[in-house]
């Protein structure tokens, strides 16, 4: 049973793969480029479900990892001349790494709701931060004139500029993530981090090192944030301090209750259908926002899983949202 449960997600993967390799052929430009919209979120959305759903962290500063990601970009790029992707993606994350650690290493000294709050009031900092910022662009924001250029020498590898080129690019930063996440939760140190999300005093009793590993994760995750942000400052040419406040810290962890706690692309799948049901009702009614909140509260109630749970149903197993215990060697920490 086991057996024919993998063969069947190995079938489901390759074609969701397929899929969304042949998009392109079969609808027009804009879809291409709201794929590739959507595709980031989603990575924004797996980014913060690491800490929230695998190490029971609430995090409301992640949209602020984001920004920095995409402000990196629009601070290191010439006006009129692209910027070379090859070290402004490393500083980019880079920059959304450090500030990981630093907010992780005081807000991880926190529990529950107070963690909740710190990641908040810092989120908020680095917002005012920006907004207050003239040589950030202040509260009108900064363009990027240039998309960064991606080269070897004098030949350009891949044109960022080509809503094609820039979908694939997305698309392989998807695949990679949830392979890198996928590995990383069923790792030793991913155990570590569901124990500790599970029974905290349990595994500190064991000997694991609960804060380190929890401030690896978020370190991890601040990237991956840091990522997003980065190629959406590409893609729209534009960076705003919205990109950083706290409502959008919300909206992506509405993606991740969506889509499932326990599952490495339940929040992709939700950002695909929260960013869908925005785009599919904002031509419908103006008060589509209520109408939206009014589906995401019966998808929530019908499925508090997740939509993981669907896909559970497909492939004929059980509802696995406990974890199984670690098994890693304990340490110290």
């Amino acid at each position: 049973m086991r057996g024919l449960i993998d063969l069947r997600t190995g079938v489901l993967i390759a074609a969701v793969i397929i899929a969304a390799v042949a998009l392109p052929l079969f609808v027009p430009t804009y879809y291409v480029q709201f794929a590739s919209k959507v595709l980031i979120m989603g990575v924004l959305a797996m980014a913060l479900n690491l800490v929230v759903g695998y190490g029971g962290l609430v995090s409301l500063c992640h949209a602020a990892l984001f920004g920095l990601g995409g402000y990196a970009l629009a601070l290191l790029s010439p006006k009129y001349d692209a910027v070379s992707f090859w070290w402004s993606f490393p500083a980019a994350v880079a920059l959304s790494g450090i500030a990981a650690l630093v907010i992780g290493a005081l807000a991880l000294r926190t529990r529950g709701i107070y963690f909740i709050m710190v990641t908040l009031a810092f989120g908020e900092m680095l917002f005012f931060g920006v907004h207050d910022s003239k040589f950030a662009g202040g509260s009108d924001g900064a363009f990027i004139y240039n998309k960064p250029s991606i080269m070897i020498g004098s030949w350009a590898v891949l044109d960022l500029d080509k809503p094609l080129t820039f979908y694939f690019v997305i698309l392989a930063l998807t695949v990679a993530v949830v392979a890198f996440l996928s590995r990383l939760v069923s790792s030793p140190f991913g155990r570590v981090l569901k124990a500790s999300r599970e029974n905290e005093r349990r595994a500190r009793a064991l000997g694991f090192p609960v804060f380190r590993v929890r401030l690896t994760a978020f370190i991890i995750s601040g990237m991956i944030a840091g990522a997003a942000g980065y190629f959406s400052a590409a893609q729209f040419g534009f960076v705003a301090p919205q990109m950083l406040g706290w409502h959008l810290s919300a909206t992506i962890l509405v993606m991740v209750l969506i889509g499932g706690m326990h599952s490495v692309a339940g929040p992709l799948v939700g950002a695909m259908i929260l960013i869908g049901l925005e785009e599919s009702l904002k031509g419908l009614t103006e008060h589509w926002k209520l109408i939206e909140g009014i589906i995401v509260i019966g998808i929530v109630l019908a499925m508090p899983s997740g939509a993981r749970r669907l896909l559970d149903m497909i492939l004929g197993s059980t509802d696995r949202s406990s974890d199984a215990k670690p098994t890693a060697e304990p340490g110290h920490g």
